[in-house]
């Protein structure tokens, strides 16, 4: 399966999409940190403000070097999403994902449903709304 991705971006609610399938290569995230800069540069909010979803539902799992650099991503203060949840399946990408998110306010789901409204809950309060009880099913959070 060749390597792709795609960013999408809703400014109005500081909500970014991505979707990660195939087997990615150290070399390939280069590529994905240019294209992930360029649609945080259509956010609205200030850096580190928006929300993240992930799809990684249809990723293979990844040598260590790509995971070193996915980790040194998500490392990086200036681009690190307010909220991230990645919607993942039950296969070895979890366990990778679980290691490169460490130290992060992160979950990861299987349901899109779910992950989004967990990422949007807090928004909901802040703007005066009544969230509904945080009752999603949690893989594993990182605190």
């Amino acid at each position: 399966m060749h390597p792709k991705f795609s960013i999408a971006v809703d400014p109005s609610r500081d909500f970014v999409t991505i979707v990660m399938t195939g087997l990615l290569m150290p070399v390939d995230v280069a590529d994905f940190f240019e294209a992930r800069h360029k649609a945080h540069r259509q956010l609205r909010c200030a850096p580190g403000r928006h929300l993240t979803l992930a799809d990684l539902r249809a990723m293979r799992i990844m040598p260590r070097e790509t995971v070193e650099a996915f980790s040194a991503l998500l490392t990086d203060t200036g681009s690190r999403a307010r909220r991230a949840a990645f919607l993942i399946a039950p296969t070895l990408v979890r366990g990778q994902l679980l290691r490169a998110l460490a130290g992060r306010d992160a979950r990861c789901f299987t349901d899109p449903g779910l992950a989004t409204t967990w990422l949007l809950e807090e928004d909901e309060a802040a703007s005066g709304h009544r969230p509904t009880p945080n009752t999603v099913p949690l893989l594993r959070c990182v605190a």
